[in-house]
């Protein structure tokens, strides 16, 4: 009972550590690697979902996280680290995506997540010291591929758009529910 325990426990500790890295920002130089891994992940969904292309020329900026990684055992934890890029490709910031949560789960999954920040006030939440709870404050839709097909300009009406995509692993179930990005500071180290 102690060994089944211990890796319940051992799980979140290891995301959890993993999301408390050293992190990059744009002041000092940023993380090549990462921004290299969040335009190869953002080309692989435009190459899968041709409408999330479109719908990049409408975004104010796309937040995207290359290797977001799932783990639990009734207890679960995810965590991944991305990169803001602006509507002309520049690098805005970078980020952290965290999440806990518990119930029947078991396994792990590695995934890869592009989010649409349609609105300045998207934006304004995302940037600010607070950052982004998915669930609270600007409303956010998780694009499957039926929705995407049937995306125009006149449907867009939310802040933000989340495509989740390139999942790997043995984890049933896929949910943003309770996951919170914050932005990189230097603090963070």
């Amino acid at each position: 009972m102690i060994r089944y325990l211990r890796s319940v426990l051992a799980i979140p500790a290891f995301l959890f550590v993993v999301a408390c890295s050293t992190n990059p920002t744009v002041a000092n130089g940023g993380d090549p690697e990462l921004v290299d891994k969040s335009q190869a992940a953002l080309q692989q969904l435009f190459d899968s979902t041709p409408k999330a292309k479109e719908l990049q020329y409408q975004a104010k900026a796309v937040v995207v996280f290359p290797d977001i990684v799932k783990a639990g055992l009734i207890v679960g934890a995810q965590g991944g680290k991305g990169v803001m890029f602006g509507p002309d490709g520049k690098v805005l910031g970078y980020y952290r995506a965290r999440a806990v949560s518990y119930g029947l789960q078991a396994g792990a999954q590695s995934f890869s997540e592009a989010l649409f920040l349609m609105t300045d006030s998207a934006m304004t939440t995302l940037t600010s010291g607070a950052g982004l709870s998915v669930g609270m404050g600007p409303s956010v839709v998780v694009v499957d591929a039926g929705m995407a097909k049937s995306m125009t300009t006149t449907t867009l009406k939310s802040d933000v758009y989340s495509f989740i995509f390139g999942q790997t692993g043995l984890m049933a179930g896929l949910g943003m529910q309770g996951q919170r990005i914050v932005k990189f500071d230097d603090n963070d180290k």
